[in-house]
């Protein structure tokens, strides 16, 4: 934990509606000014998509929720030398020909050749200089695993953490996500991804689920429409067809205040001593109301 260079962590199975909460955090570092060293959970992976095809092939439940496919212990020393000193070492997965396009010119730029295409990585370089705070976003923002004995334990890197995100869908509402989301960007069939689904259920219940046991702030979204079958349902359900509730694991950490909230969020009521549940519609504005004043206080104590 690091008052002077502080982690946050946001943290979300694929579909979930991660990019959604990274908007929001962009849009609040954007209106206070903060410059944030920026990293995406997919640079840390640790095959290629080719090698990663090869190995699903000869391992069943391969997948890209555990540890077999990513790198932690890297994603753990970066975050403890960013806590320690600002700094550390960041790389790009390339997703498509463009971004890898895009890349391979930027990094000319500044002398590095690259020859790495679509499904493969960048090479790692420095975080740019004098950032404020270090957001990450993807699959394991919290992991852990201290048990040295397995094969791929002995990390931790939920304890470099000072503010730990977790967006956590209900289960069936983040299915009928990734389905929809998978045929609509990647062209897949409804099939294809339930086959996915089932393949990445072990890591899924094993390294992805611990992690929101570990976030300060849980924003779960949970639908009021019927999606008892997430396979065959024809529309994503809207904001305005949900609710989200927002559980604190300690609300005086932050020094929560639930009174003002319910003032500020029409419509909203506390579930229990530490969950406050809102109209999904408002998600937004909750967001920033809570996480507004967590990083003034943070960037308070490091200019302190």
């Amino acid at each position: 934990m690091s008052k002077l260079h502080p982690v946050i962590a946001m943290t979300g199975s694929s579909g979930a509606g991660t990019t959604f909460v990274k908007r929001t955090f962009e849009g609040i570092f954007r209106r206070e000014q903060i410059k944030a060293a920026i990293i995406e959970g997919d640079s840390f992976h640790s095959v290629t998509r080719n090698q990663f095809k090869q190995r699903s092939k000869e391992e069943p439940n391969f997948s890209h929720f555990g540890p077999g496919a990513n790198d932690f212990h890297a994603l753990e020393a970066l975050f403890k030398a960013y806590g320690e000193s600002g700094s550390g070492k960041k790389r790009y997965y390339l997703h498509n020909d463009q971004e890898a396009q895009e890349h391979t010119e930027r990094l000319a730029a500044k002398g590095i050749t690259t020859t790495a295409g679509s499904g493969e990585f960048t090479p790692w370089e420095e975080l740019e200089a004098d950032t404020d705070i270090l957001f990450y976003e993807g699959l394991h923002g919290l992991v852990l695993d201290t048990s040295a004995t397995q094969k791929y334990g002995g990390y931790n890197v939920a304890q470099y953490v000072d503010l730990g995100i977790g967006v956590v869908p209900s289960v069936n509402l983040e299915w009928i996500q990734k389905i929809h989301r998978d045929h609509a960007e990647r062209g897949y069939s409804a099939e294809a991804t339930v086959d996915t689904i089932l393949r990445r259920m072990p890591d899924y219940i094993n390294h992805i689920t611990p992690q929101f046991s570990r976030t300060d702030i849980n924003f779960q979204r949970v639908p009021t429409v019927d999606t008892s079958n997430p396979f065959i349902a024809r529309d994503i359900p809207t904001q305005d067809e949900s609710l989200v509730v927002i559980r604190f694991r300690d609300p005086k950490k932050f020094n929560t205040d639930f009174p003002y909230l319910l003032a500020m969020i029409h419509d909203s009521f506390m579930s229990r001593r530490n969950s406050i549940v809102v109209p999904g519609g408002k998600m937004t504005l909750a967001m920033e109301l809570i996480l507004n004043p967590i990083i003034h206080d943070m960037l308070e104590a490091r200019s302190q």
